[in-house]
């Protein structure tokens, strides 16, 4: 996971992730402020997902996010 990439970015990629993952809420947005691990673990409790798969959800989402934004 690139926690870099959605660090440095958070701003313009909150939209893209809320189109993405509509179960996210703006309070874990707002707290999250660009925290991959905060935000994977949001995903866990949200979708029921594991710890490697919503790990796995943001490195291809971020991996995507930098292809088209080249």
């Amino acid at each position: 996971m690139n926690n870099d990439i959605v660090a440095g970015k958070w701003t313009q990629l909150k939209g893209r992730i809320r189109e993405k993952w509509g179960e996210l809420t703006d309070d874990d947005f707002d707290v999250a402020q660009g925290n991959a691990e905060y935000l994977s673990g949001k995903l866990q409790e949200r979708y029921g997902w594991a710890k490697d798969r919503a790990e796995r959800e943001i490195k291809q989402f971020t991996d995507d996010w930098q292809r088209d934004n080249r």
